[in-house]
């Protein structure tokens, strides 16, 4: 079954949408640079990394099912936050949207009948899940240690390979 134009627009739309996310995780990772907190810088760009993996999933996806890619331009992100409360308020708050995007994405593929493309996608369900949770997690943390705690947070956020 080829994909459907519906769902190979849908597809461009989030390739998009995840590039996005990898500039604002990159200008994070430059803000936490800047702020000498070199753990979290390192955290998100990792973060970063994994959202053009995904992009580059979704754009393999759709050639191999026949779709069009058609890469745009990408938005300024925003590159100032206050604290890293703050950053990580964000994050949160785009991990939120981003599953509403791919919420989407599955039920236009139900709707359109797509089995193999609903299979494909709920492998980022599930993934939004976790990055929704480790988000929060990370953010509970940064509120109950208190900015004196960061660099024991710092530290921890380093080790992600």
């Amino acid at each position: 079954m080829l994909l459907s134009t519906k769902l190979s627009d849908a597809f461009n739309t989030q390739v998009n949408a995840e590039m996005w996310s990898s500039n604002l995780y990159l200008a994070m990772a430059v803000y936490f640079k800047k702020e000498g907190l070199n753990g979290f810088a390192k955290w998100m760009e990792a973060q970063s990394k994994e959202e053009l993996t995904h992009a580059y999933q979704l754009i393999d996806y759709t050639i191999d099912r026949g779709g069009d890619i058609v890469i745009g331009q990408v938005n300024i992100v925003p590159t100032a936050w206050g604290s890293p409360v703050e950053v990580f308020e964000h994050v949160y708050k785009h991990e939120k949207y981003v599953s509403e995007l791919i919420d989407k994405l599955v039920d236009l593929a139900e709707e359109e009948k797509d089995h193999a493309t609903s299979d494909f996608l709920y492998g980022f369900v599930r993934e939004q899940v976790e990055e929704e949770s480790t988000a929060k997690n990370i953010l509970n943390d940064l509120k109950n240690y208190g900015d004196h705690h960061y660099g024991i947070l710092d530290h921890q956020l380093g080790k992600r390979e």
